[in-house]
Protein backbone atom coordinates (compact mmCIF):
# COMPACT_ATOMS: atom_id res chain seq x y z
CA UNK A 1 0.00 0.00 0.00
CA UNK A 2 1.16 3.27 -0.68
CA UNK A 3 2.03 5.53 1.90
CA UNK A 4 -0.41 8.34 2.82
CA UNK A 5 0.21 12.09 1.29
CA UNK A 6 -1.80 14.30 3.49
CA UNK A 7 -2.62 17.27 1.86
CA UNK A 8 -5.77 18.72 3.13
CA UNK A 9 -4.55 20.24 6.78
CA UNK A 10 -7.13 22.89 6.16
CA UNK A 11 -9.80 20.67 6.66
CA UNK A 12 -8.56 18.93 10.03
CA UNK A 13 -4.83 17.72 11.46
CA UNK A 14 -2.98 15.34 12.66
CA UNK A 15 -3.20 15.19 16.56
CA UNK A 16 0.36 16.15 17.76
CA UNK A 17 1.81 13.32 19.77
CA UNK A 18 3.22 15.88 22.70
CA UNK A 19 -0.55 17.10 22.84
CA UNK A 20 -1.98 13.81 22.95
CA UNK A 21 0.67 13.54 25.72
CA UNK A 22 -0.57 16.30 27.46
CA UNK A 23 -4.29 15.37 27.32
CA UNK A 24 -3.68 11.13 28.60
CA UNK A 25 -3.76 11.79 32.30
CA UNK A 26 -7.50 13.75 32.26
CA UNK A 27 -8.57 10.96 30.76
CA UNK A 28 -7.78 8.64 33.51
CA UNK A 29 -5.84 9.90 36.43
CA UNK A 30 -7.38 13.84 36.60
CA UNK A 31 -10.91 12.86 35.72
CA UNK A 32 -12.42 15.00 38.04
CA UNK A 33 -15.43 17.32 37.09
CA UNK A 34 -13.62 21.14 37.05
CA UNK A 35 -16.77 22.52 39.04
CA UNK A 36 -16.77 20.42 41.79
CA UNK A 37 -15.30 21.48 45.20
CA UNK A 38 -13.29 18.84 46.17
CA UNK A 39 -9.75 18.00 45.50
CA UNK A 40 -9.96 15.60 42.27
CA UNK A 41 -12.16 18.32 40.79
CA UNK A 42 -9.87 21.54 41.69
CA UNK A 43 -7.24 20.08 39.71
CA UNK A 44 -9.50 19.71 36.53
CA UNK A 45 -10.07 23.66 37.25
CA UNK A 46 -6.27 24.32 37.62
CA UNK A 47 -5.86 23.13 34.45
CA UNK A 48 -8.51 24.81 32.56
CA UNK A 49 -7.51 28.18 33.87
CA UNK A 50 -3.59 27.57 32.97
CA UNK A 51 -5.35 26.55 29.62
CA UNK A 52 -7.19 29.68 29.17
CA UNK A 53 -4.11 31.55 30.10
CA UNK A 54 -1.91 30.30 27.42
CA UNK A 55 -5.01 30.76 24.76
CA UNK A 56 -5.29 34.27 25.99
CA UNK A 57 -1.57 35.23 25.45
CA UNK A 58 -1.53 34.00 22.35
CA UNK A 59 -4.12 36.68 20.95
CA UNK A 60 -2.50 39.43 23.51
CA UNK A 61 -6.15 39.25 25.26
CA UNK A 62 -6.93 38.96 29.20
CA UNK A 63 -7.96 35.26 30.37
CA UNK A 64 -11.31 36.26 31.26
CA UNK A 65 -11.91 37.29 27.51
CA UNK A 66 -11.64 33.62 26.58
CA UNK A 67 -14.76 31.23 26.36
CA UNK A 68 -14.20 28.14 25.36
CA UNK A 69 -16.67 25.82 22.76
CA UNK A 70 -17.02 23.22 21.23
CA UNK A 71 -15.40 24.54 17.95
CA UNK A 72 -15.15 27.18 16.15
CA UNK A 73 -18.70 27.26 14.23
CA UNK A 74 -20.23 27.38 17.81
CA UNK A 75 -17.85 30.06 18.35
CA UNK A 76 -19.27 31.85 15.29
CA UNK A 77 -22.68 31.01 15.47
CA UNK A 78 -22.58 32.63 19.56
CA UNK A 79 -20.86 35.87 18.14
CA UNK A 80 -23.56 36.49 15.87
CA UNK A 81 -26.88 35.40 17.76
CA UNK A 82 -25.65 36.68 21.11
CA UNK A 83 -24.69 39.74 19.12
CA UNK A 84 -27.55 40.80 17.50
CA UNK A 85 -29.79 39.92 20.15
CA UNK A 86 -27.84 41.84 22.91
CA UNK A 87 -27.64 44.73 20.14
CA UNK A 88 -30.62 45.18 18.51
CA UNK A 89 -32.21 48.00 20.45
CA UNK A 90 -29.11 49.58 19.02
CA UNK A 91 -30.02 48.30 15.65
CA UNK A 92 -30.99 45.54 13.49
CA UNK A 93 -28.04 45.62 10.32
CA UNK A 94 -25.11 43.83 10.08
CA UNK A 95 -22.52 43.45 7.43
CA UNK A 96 -20.48 40.14 5.91
CA UNK A 97 -18.52 39.04 3.07
CA UNK A 98 -20.03 36.45 0.53
CA UNK A 99 -17.09 34.15 1.39
CA UNK A 100 -17.94 33.59 4.66
CA UNK A 101 -17.56 29.84 6.05
CA UNK A 102 -21.53 28.43 6.33
CA UNK A 103 -20.98 29.03 10.15
CA UNK A 104 -21.31 32.27 9.07
CA UNK A 105 -23.43 32.39 6.04
CA UNK A 106 -26.19 30.38 7.39
CA UNK A 107 -26.21 32.22 10.43
CA UNK A 108 -27.01 35.35 9.21
CA UNK A 109 -29.98 33.54 7.05
CA UNK A 110 -31.27 32.93 10.44
CA UNK A 111 -30.84 36.20 11.23
CA UNK A 112 -32.71 37.47 8.18
CA UNK A 113 -35.53 35.43 9.11
CA UNK A 114 -35.11 36.77 12.27
CA UNK A 115 -35.64 40.60 11.08
CA UNK A 116 -32.16 41.38 11.09
CA UNK A 117 -30.69 43.06 7.61
CA UNK A 118 -27.51 41.75 5.87
CA UNK A 119 -25.43 43.39 3.60
CA UNK A 120 -23.10 40.76 1.77
CA UNK A 121 -19.80 42.78 0.20
CA UNK A 122 -18.23 41.47 -2.91
CA UNK A 123 -15.11 40.81 -3.15
CA UNK A 124 -12.44 40.90 -6.11
CA UNK A 125 -11.13 38.50 -8.37
CA UNK A 126 -8.35 37.37 -5.48
CA UNK A 127 -10.82 37.15 -2.34
CA UNK A 128 -10.54 40.65 -1.20
CA UNK A 129 -13.12 42.75 0.48
CA UNK A 130 -12.56 46.23 0.17
CA UNK A 131 -12.28 48.05 2.86
CA UNK A 132 -13.34 51.20 1.51
CA UNK A 133 -16.73 49.46 0.31
CA UNK A 134 -17.09 48.21 3.76
CA UNK A 135 -16.85 51.21 5.51
CA UNK A 136 -19.47 53.13 2.78
CA UNK A 137 -21.72 50.02 3.85
CA UNK A 138 -21.94 51.25 7.58
CA UNK A 139 -25.41 52.57 8.81
CA UNK A 140 -26.34 54.28 11.83
CA UNK A 141 -28.28 51.01 12.52
CA UNK A 142 -25.10 48.88 11.49
CA UNK A 143 -24.53 47.00 14.94
CA UNK A 144 -21.84 44.33 13.96
CA UNK A 145 -18.98 43.68 10.66
CA UNK A 146 -18.15 40.22 10.73
CA UNK A 147 -15.31 39.17 8.20
CA UNK A 148 -12.79 36.39 8.37
CA UNK A 149 -9.18 36.70 8.65
CA UNK A 150 -8.38 34.14 6.02
CA UNK A 151 -10.49 32.18 3.77
CA UNK A 152 -10.92 28.27 4.64
CA UNK A 153 -10.94 27.66 0.49
CA UNK A 154 -8.76 29.87 -1.40
CA UNK A 155 -6.14 31.12 1.79
CA UNK A 156 -6.90 35.03 0.76
CA UNK A 157 -5.96 36.91 4.38
CA UNK A 158 -8.40 40.13 4.61
CA UNK A 159 -7.35 43.44 5.93
CA UNK A 160 -8.29 42.96 8.98
CA UNK A 161 -6.49 45.44 10.53
CA UNK A 162 -7.83 48.15 8.35
CA UNK A 163 -11.33 46.52 8.94
CA UNK A 164 -10.97 46.80 12.60
CA UNK A 165 -9.79 50.24 12.42
CA UNK A 166 -12.94 51.27 10.42
CA UNK A 167 -15.26 49.28 12.77
CA UNK A 168 -13.39 51.20 15.76
CA UNK A 169 -14.18 54.48 14.37
CA UNK A 170 -17.93 53.92 14.09
CA UNK A 171 -18.72 52.07 17.42
CA UNK A 172 -19.29 48.85 15.49
CA UNK A 173 -18.48 45.96 17.00
CA UNK A 174 -15.83 43.62 14.82
CA UNK A 175 -15.95 39.39 14.95
CA UNK A 176 -13.94 37.55 13.09
CA UNK A 177 -13.65 34.26 12.15
CA UNK A 178 -9.84 33.25 12.40
CA UNK A 179 -10.50 29.15 12.41
CA UNK A 180 -8.20 29.09 9.40
CA UNK A 181 -5.22 31.37 10.74
CA UNK A 182 -5.10 31.02 14.18
CA UNK A 183 -2.00 28.85 14.86
CA UNK A 184 -0.94 29.97 11.09
CA UNK A 185 -0.35 33.63 11.04
CA UNK A 186 0.36 35.79 14.08
CA UNK A 187 -2.72 37.81 15.72
CA UNK A 188 -2.85 40.56 18.12
CA UNK A 189 -6.49 41.37 19.16
CA UNK A 190 -5.36 44.66 20.85
CA UNK A 191 -3.61 45.93 17.54
CA UNK A 192 -6.27 44.92 15.07
CA UNK A 193 -9.25 46.33 17.14
CA UNK A 194 -11.09 42.62 17.21
CA UNK A 195 -13.76 42.77 19.38
CA UNK A 196 -14.77 38.47 19.17
CA UNK A 197 -12.36 36.15 17.37
CA UNK A 198 -13.45 32.67 17.05
CA UNK A 199 -11.15 30.04 16.59
CA UNK A 200 -10.72 25.83 16.77
CA UNK A 201 -8.05 22.95 18.08
CA UNK A 202 -7.96 20.86 15.11
CA UNK A 203 -6.90 22.97 12.94
CA UNK A 204 -3.25 23.22 14.36
CA UNK A 205 -2.43 19.80 15.22
CA UNK A 206 -4.65 19.99 18.52
CA UNK A 207 -8.04 17.85 19.05
CA UNK A 208 -11.14 18.13 17.49
CA UNK A 209 -14.58 19.26 19.23
CA UNK A 210 -12.80 22.10 21.30
CA UNK A 211 -12.91 25.54 20.06
CA UNK A 212 -12.51 29.45 21.61
CA UNK A 213 -14.60 32.60 21.73
CA UNK A 214 -12.66 35.67 22.22
CA UNK A 215 -15.29 38.18 23.42
CA UNK A 216 -13.49 41.78 24.45
CA UNK A 217 -14.40 43.44 28.01
CA UNK A 218 -17.23 45.32 27.60
CA UNK A 219 -18.91 43.18 24.55
CA UNK A 220 -22.45 43.19 25.91
CA UNK A 221 -22.59 39.24 24.73
CA UNK A 222 -25.52 36.89 26.18
CA UNK A 223 -25.35 33.52 27.33
CA UNK A 224 -25.62 30.72 24.68
CA UNK A 225 -25.84 27.51 26.46
CA UNK A 226 -28.14 27.85 29.13
CA UNK A 227 -28.11 25.36 32.33
CA UNK A 228 -25.30 26.31 34.58
CA UNK A 229 -22.42 28.19 35.33
CA UNK A 230 -19.68 27.45 33.87
CA UNK A 231 -17.76 29.87 31.60
CA UNK A 232 -18.62 32.75 33.70
CA UNK A 233 -22.50 31.38 33.27
CA UNK A 234 -22.35 32.49 29.91
CA UNK A 235 -21.66 28.80 28.26
CA UNK A 236 -23.35 25.69 30.10
CA UNK A 237 -22.21 22.63 30.41
CA UNK A 238 -19.11 20.68 31.59
CA UNK A 239 -15.63 21.69 30.78
CA UNK A 240 -14.21 19.44 28.08
CA UNK A 241 -11.50 19.32 30.27
CA UNK A 242 -8.89 17.10 28.20
CA UNK A 243 -9.80 19.09 24.92
CA UNK A 244 -9.18 22.49 26.57
CA UNK A 245 -5.74 20.88 27.85
CA UNK A 246 -5.43 19.51 24.44
CA UNK A 247 -5.59 22.90 22.77
CA UNK A 248 -3.84 25.00 25.07
CA UNK A 249 -0.70 22.50 24.06
CA UNK A 250 -1.41 22.98 20.45
CA UNK A 251 -1.34 26.72 20.58
CA UNK A 252 1.78 26.64 23.29
CA UNK A 253 3.61 24.80 20.00
CA UNK A 254 2.45 26.38 17.52
CA UNK A 255 2.89 29.94 18.93
CA UNK A 256 6.99 29.03 19.38
CA UNK A 257 7.33 27.12 15.63
CA UNK A 258 5.23 29.82 14.07
CA UNK A 259 8.10 31.70 12.75
CA UNK A 260 10.07 28.86 11.67
CA UNK A 261 6.78 26.88 10.05
CA UNK A 262 5.42 30.36 8.04
CA UNK A 263 9.21 30.70 6.56
CA UNK A 264 9.04 26.77 5.66
CA UNK A 265 5.74 25.99 4.11
CA UNK A 266 5.60 29.82 2.31
CA UNK A 267 8.61 28.21 0.36
CA UNK A 268 7.15 24.52 -0.01
CA UNK A 269 3.84 26.93 -1.18
CA UNK A 270 4.83 28.61 -3.31
CA UNK A 271 7.31 25.77 -5.01
CA UNK A 272 3.59 23.85 -5.87
CA UNK A 273 2.18 26.88 -7.45
CA UNK A 274 5.06 27.52 -9.84
CA UNK A 275 5.23 23.57 -10.64
CA UNK A 276 1.63 23.25 -11.54
CA UNK A 277 1.76 26.59 -13.24
CA UNK A 278 4.63 25.50 -15.52
CA UNK A 279 3.82 21.85 -15.83
CA UNK A 280 -0.06 21.60 -16.09
CA UNK A 281 -1.87 23.84 -18.66
CA UNK A 282 -4.73 25.80 -18.41
CA UNK A 283 -4.72 25.93 -14.84
CA UNK A 284 -5.69 29.01 -12.38
CA UNK A 285 -4.73 29.92 -9.13
CA UNK A 286 -6.90 30.91 -6.90
CA UNK A 287 -6.53 33.00 -4.15
CA UNK A 288 -4.42 36.62 -3.49
CA UNK A 289 -0.80 35.32 -4.86
CA UNK A 290 1.05 36.56 -1.60
CA UNK A 291 -1.62 37.74 0.73
CA UNK A 292 -2.52 33.99 1.73
CA UNK A 293 -2.06 31.50 4.58
CA UNK A 294 1.37 30.17 4.41
CA UNK A 295 0.20 26.39 4.00
CA UNK A 296 -2.77 27.16 1.06
CA UNK A 297 -2.19 26.25 -2.46
CA UNK A 298 -5.81 26.26 -4.49
CA UNK A 299 -6.34 26.00 -8.08
CA UNK A 300 -8.61 25.17 -10.71
CA UNK A 301 -8.34 23.14 -13.47
CA UNK A 302 -10.55 23.54 -17.12
CA UNK A 303 -12.45 20.76 -18.57
CA UNK A 304 -12.24 18.34 -15.49
CA UNK A 305 -14.52 17.22 -12.31
CA UNK A 306 -12.64 18.11 -8.88
CA UNK A 307 -14.41 14.84 -7.41
CA UNK A 308 -13.47 12.76 -9.95
CA UNK A 309 -10.09 14.56 -9.83
CA UNK A 310 -9.84 13.89 -6.11
CA UNK A 311 -10.95 10.05 -6.31
CA UNK A 312 -7.87 9.25 -8.47
CA UNK A 313 -5.84 11.07 -6.22
CA UNK A 314 -7.13 9.14 -2.93
CA UNK A 315 -6.16 5.78 -5.04
CA UNK A 316 -2.83 7.22 -5.54
CA UNK A 317 -2.87 7.83 -1.60
CA UNK A 318 -3.07 11.56 -1.77
CA UNK A 319 -5.48 13.26 0.36
CA UNK A 320 -6.95 16.48 -0.67
CA UNK A 321 -10.10 18.46 -0.98
CA UNK A 322 -12.53 20.12 -3.25
CA UNK A 323 -13.20 23.32 -0.97
CA UNK A 324 -14.76 23.40 2.24
CA UNK A 325 -15.29 20.05 4.31
CA UNK A 326 -18.31 21.55 5.74
CA UNK A 327 -19.73 21.37 2.26
CA UNK A 328 -17.83 18.31 0.87
CA UNK A 329 -21.51 16.59 0.09
CA UNK A 330 -22.79 19.51 -2.18
CA UNK A 331 -22.94 19.51 -5.95
CA UNK A 332 -22.88 23.19 -6.33
CA UNK A 333 -20.14 24.71 -6.95
CA UNK A 334 -18.05 26.86 -4.07
CA UNK A 335 -19.90 30.17 -3.24
CA UNK A 336 -16.13 31.38 -2.57
CA UNK A 337 -15.11 30.41 -5.99
CA UNK A 338 -18.31 31.68 -7.76
CA UNK A 339 -17.88 35.24 -5.51
CA UNK A 340 -14.19 35.43 -7.12
CA UNK A 341 -16.16 35.52 -10.32
CA UNK A 342 -15.71 32.29 -11.84
CA UNK A 343 -17.77 30.49 -14.10
CA UNK A 344 -19.33 27.70 -12.72
CA UNK A 345 -18.01 24.92 -15.32
CA UNK A 346 -14.53 26.19 -14.33
CA UNK A 347 -14.81 26.74 -10.43
CA UNK A 348 -16.12 22.73 -10.62
CA UNK A 349 -12.91 21.42 -11.20
CA UNK A 350 -11.18 23.49 -8.56
CA UNK A 351 -8.56 21.29 -5.93
CA UNK A 352 -7.24 22.68 -2.93
CA UNK A 353 -3.78 21.87 -0.87
CA UNK A 354 -3.45 22.68 2.20
CA UNK A 355 0.40 21.84 3.88
CA UNK A 356 1.26 20.51 7.54
CA UNK A 357 4.26 20.61 9.22
CA UNK A 358 5.19 17.27 8.47
CA UNK A 359 4.86 18.05 4.72
CA UNK A 360 7.89 17.26 2.53
CA UNK A 361 9.34 18.49 -0.75
CA UNK A 362 9.13 15.22 -2.38
CA UNK A 363 5.80 14.64 -1.44
CA UNK A 364 4.93 17.66 -3.20
CA UNK A 365 6.66 16.62 -6.21
CA UNK A 366 5.03 13.17 -6.11
CA UNK A 367 1.83 15.18 -5.97
CA UNK A 368 2.81 17.12 -9.14
CA UNK A 369 3.54 14.02 -10.92
CA UNK A 370 0.19 11.97 -10.14
CA UNK A 371 -1.60 15.39 -10.65
CA UNK A 372 0.08 15.88 -14.04
CA UNK A 373 -1.12 12.12 -15.09
CA UNK A 374 -4.67 12.37 -13.43
CA UNK A 375 -5.36 15.87 -15.10
CA UNK A 376 -3.90 14.52 -18.74
CA UNK A 377 -6.81 11.24 -18.28
CA UNK A 378 -9.40 13.38 -17.44
CA UNK A 379 -9.00 15.75 -20.54
CA UNK A 380 -8.51 12.85 -22.47
CA UNK A 381 -12.36 11.88 -22.16
CA UNK A 382 -13.55 15.09 -22.14
CA UNK A 383 -15.82 16.37 -25.28
CA UNK A 384 -15.52 20.15 -23.81
CA UNK A 385 -11.76 19.51 -23.96
CA UNK A 386 -11.37 17.73 -27.17
CA UNK A 387 -13.46 20.49 -29.11
CA UNK A 388 -11.45 22.74 -27.21
CA UNK A 389 -7.94 21.71 -28.86
CA UNK A 390 -9.85 21.65 -32.02
CA UNK A 391 -10.72 25.13 -32.28
CA UNK A 392 -7.43 26.11 -30.77
CA UNK A 393 -6.08 24.32 -33.93
CA UNK A 394 -7.93 25.65 -36.54
CA UNK A 395 -7.01 29.11 -35.08
CA UNK A 396 -3.54 28.28 -35.44
CA UNK A 397 -3.89 27.19 -38.88
CA UNK A 398 -5.47 30.04 -39.68
CA UNK A 399 -3.27 32.02 -38.10
CA UNK A 400 -0.58 30.57 -40.19
CA UNK A 401 -2.45 30.73 -43.80
CA UNK A 402 -2.94 34.40 -42.78
CA UNK A 403 1.00 34.70 -42.61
Amino acid sequence: MKKTIYLDNAATTKTAPEVVEAMLPYFTEFYGNASSIYRLGAQSLQAVTAARDVIAASIGADSSEIYFTAGGSEADNWALKAAAEAYRQKGRHIITSKIEHHAVLHTCEYLEKSGFEITYLDVDECGLISPEELEEAIRPDTILISVMFANNEIGTIEPIEEIGRIARAHSVLFHTDAVQAYGQVPIDVDKLNIDMLSASAHKMNGPKGIGFLYIRKGVKIRSFVHGGAQERKRRAGTENVTGIVGFAKAAELSMASMEERIERETGLRDYLIARIEKEIPFSRLNGHRTLRLPNNVNFCFRFIEGESLLIKLDMQGICASSGSACTSGSLDPSHVLLAIGLEHEIAHGSLRLTLGPETTKEELDQTVEALKEIVKQLRGMSPLYEDFIKNKNSELQEESHVQ
